[in-house]
């Protein structure tokens, strides 16, 4: 039977691969609007045609990877299922000890291991892939080193948060999910807290920006925006990409104000300034703490359909994935298949509020720094730089996109210079 369900599922993947590979590569239509043809937001009229042609075919292929990929891992995670391995896993941990941490991290260990290794050749492929296109710069053994510092990151979260949610799954069957729930509302606000200065200086060196006569205007753009800032932070990214990038991040006394290397050395004052005033604008609206509890939000009710939806599944297909109790830890395959299928369908809603919040820090950063030419030039340079899709499929729009297309900014900006001129 196992076999027969495993052998059905490698096939609907297949087809799948095949329906997306003849959709983004034969199907879909992402021109430029006639009536755009030949403004500031037609990409023709600030990109070489080499540049162009390198777009369109980098984004196909990285729509493609990513509607694939997130499927893979739902059929990685059944696979490991029906094929007895997670019970396997399980009865390698360590009986004996007394503590669950400790074979829950065992366990893990093993799963998080097969994960990294079957995942592997695909995440190399993404980063030949951003070589070849000249958007990554880093040496393999730095992109190397990151991978192996992320997995141990991840396994030892993944140890403490594991262990206490299916602690909480024996010690009260309906309700784990809601107290699993309160307590990833402490963690997400740590986390959120010491990001700025633990978690990121791992992958990256942060310094105060040299350039103190930038630094001044970009303080007394945060002062007019009632920013409390005593510094901006440069972050060295040339060695790893030549994408830009600029953000405000953090929570409380730990917020920073953060400009990309790569930034600093391709764009203008001016554009910086439009840049930092559009990050500012996420600041000033709490787009941080919106986004907070955004997440907060989405986290219960994916623990609720979590909780409804395991329980149903091993009754109904238990002997099929191997599964007895939902508070084993070898169910926990099915856990994160779940969880990564609430994820993939929720993203459309959750990337629309994002969209959103994007066009009002847009709004705000026009309002502030009152240079639309800026704004063009800034959003054709990052367009460039990262060889972006300025247009892409409704598709690939609702699930890829945080931020709206170029097409719709660099558009937009052009009407309201349009309105100020009438």
């Amino acid at each position: 039977m196992a076999k027969k369900v495993g052998l059905i599922a490698v096939l609907a993947f297949g087809v799948y691969v095949v329906a997306m590979y003849f959709y983004f590569f034969h199907g879909q239509n992402s021109g430029i609007p006639t009536s755009l043809k030949g403004t500031v937001a037609d990409p023709t009229t600030f990109m070489t045609t080499q540049e162009l042609m390198l777009s369109k075919e980098l984004s196909e292929l990285r729509n493609f990877l990513f509607f694939v990929s997130t499927p893979f891992e739902w059929l990685i995670y059944f696979i490991i299922l029906i094929t007895g391995i997670s019970r396997m896993f399980e009865r390698w941990s360590p009986t004996e000890q007394k503590w669950a941490i400790w074979r829950n991290a065992v366990y893990l260990f093993f799963l998080s291991l097969l994960l990294f290794v079957v995942q592997f050749p695909l995440a190399y492929y993404r980063y030949t892939l951003s070589k070849s296109y000249g958007i990554s710069t880093q040496l393999f053994s730095s992109w190397m080193r990151e991978n192996v510092i992320s997995f141990w990151m991840d396994f030892g979260m993944s140890v403490i948060t594991i262990t206490v949610v299916y602690w909480l799954m024996k010690k009260s069957v309906k309700r784990w999910w809601l107290y699993a729930w309160s307590l990833t509302v402490p963690f997400t606000i740590f986390l959120m807290f010491i990001q700025p200065v633990v978690i990121a200086p791992i992958y990256n060196d942060f310094y105060p920006l040299q350039d103190k006569e930038l630094e001044t205007k970009i303080l007394s753009l945060a002062a007019q925006a009632d920013i409390p800032s005593e510094h901006v932070y440069e972050v060295n990214m040339a060695e790893k990409t030549n994408a830009l990038n600029a953000y405000v991040t953090g929570i409380g006394s730990n917020s920073r104000i953060v400009l990309w290397d790569t930034t600093l050395n391709r764009l203008s004052d001016d554009e910086i300034l439009f840049i930092m005033a559009h990050e500012m604008g996420h600041y000033v609206m709490k787009d941080i703490y919106i986004g907070i509890a955004g997440y907060l939000f989405m986290t219960l009710i994916g623990l609720w359909f979590i909780a409804k939806i395991m329980p149903w599944m091993i009754r109904r297909y238990g002997k099929v994935l191997n599964i007895k109790e939902m508070s084993n830890i070898h169910s926990l395959p099915l856990f994160l298949f779940i969880s990564s299928v609430l994820l993939f369908f929720s993203s459309p809603l959750s990337n629309a509020v994002s969209r959103y919040q994007e066009v009002r820090a847009d709004e705000y950063a026009m309002a502030l720094v009152e240079d639309p030419e800026a704004a063009v030039s800034s959003f054709q340079q990052l367009t460039k730089s990262g060889l972006s899709e300025v247009n892409p499929s409704t598709l690939v729009k609702w699930f890829r996109y945080t931020h709206p297309p170029m097409l719709e900014r660099i558009n937009h900006v052009a009407e309201e210079m349009q309105g100020e001129e009438q």
